[in-house]
């Protein structure tokens, strides 16, 4: 079966219409009943029912799309890389962070870029309530998280900043004068908190349910979003843990920040599809392994 025979039919699989399957290949319609029926005759079986009311596959044509697909993607992939290698490497990186984190890699970025002219960084931003599904619909190359990353299709790569943590309250709340502050302190305490099947894991090890001596740590307000976040705080409804940066990026009227001493330390770490790195965002994930982790370091004055 030729290539693009195997196009037309995984196209017509998808739009089960013979004249969308045509424009979107900008063939003539012609040419895809051709191919169809080619297909069929070395097959030997149906691939689609068709009626004057709709096209749909036939179980053999489920079967044929399903073990195509996988291989056909892969070709695409491997034509790209070559096309891209002949021309040299330009485009844009798509990467996704969380507010201001981009801001405190802007090292690697300047590393990249320097090392590859062609090229440039695209930030995007993304929100603790829905991480990964940037990278899942292709519409980013890579994102920058907190560790750790336990998605079965996605990779975790090299931590590139490494922070301390803080203790969001209200004003006037009991520890907001403190110097610094435990994580025992969450203890009976609501803390804010973001509800998100299947990202438990994720979310819990920025605001876990036990503090480390085994304390319950109640939940507050729901949210999806900083701001939110900020709100709830404010308004005496819960507190929250932060990152480090919060301190010198996030000021909001009535909310405290509080150093919390014994915390574990933030990694934000790249993330990527594990079927889909393009040769552009593997130079980036080198220029950040190379460069290795940076501390983060508050602003002076």
């Amino acid at each position: 079966m030729e290539l693009r025979d195997i196009e037309i039919f995984l196209t017509l699989a998808e739009e089960l219409h013979f004249g969308r399957t045509a424009d979107r290949l900008h063939v003539s319609q012609a040419r895809v009943s051709q191919a169809i029926k080619m297909q069929e005759r070395r097959i030997g079986g149906v691939l689609f029912e068709r009626t004057s009311r709709a096209v749909t596959l036939t179980p053999l044509g489920e079967q044929l799309r399903d073990d195509l697909r996988t291989g056909y993607d892969a070709i695409r992939k491997g034509l790209a890389r070559a096309t891209e290698s002949t021309r040299g490497m330009t485009g844009t990186v798509r990467l996704g962070v969380m507010g201001i984190v981009g801001h405190e890699i802007r090292g690697v970025i300047e590393k990249f870029t320097a090392d590859h002219p062609g090229c440039d960084v695209a930030l995007r931003e993304i929100v603790f309530s829905d991480p990964f599904s940037g990278l899942r619909s292709g519409d980013l190359d890579l994102i920058l998280v907190w560790r750790p990353v336990r998605e079965p299709d996605l990779t975790e790569g090299p931590t590139l900043l490494t922070e301390g943590r803080l203790m969001g309250v209200w004003t006037g709340h009991e520890l907001a004068s403190l110097p610094s502050v435990s994580m025992e302190d969450f203890a009976g305490r609501a803390v804010v908190h973001c509800p998100q099947p299947g990202l438990e894991y994720w979310i819990e090890s920025m605001a876990p349910r036990f503090t480390p001596g085994g304390q319950a740590i109640p939940r507050g307000p729901a949210v999806t979003t900083f701001h939110e976040v900020l709100t709830e705080v404010a308004a005496g409804r819960g507190i929250t843990p932060m990152n480090e940066h919060g301190l010198h990026y996030f000021s909001h009227p009535g909310v405290v920040w509080v150093p919390l001493h014994d915390a574990p330390i933030t990694e934000w770490a790249l993330a990527w599809r594990s079927d889909d790195l393009n040769r552009r965002a593997r130079a980036f994930v080198d220029v950040a392994e190379l460069s290795g982790p940076r501390a983060y370091e508050a602003p002076r004055g």
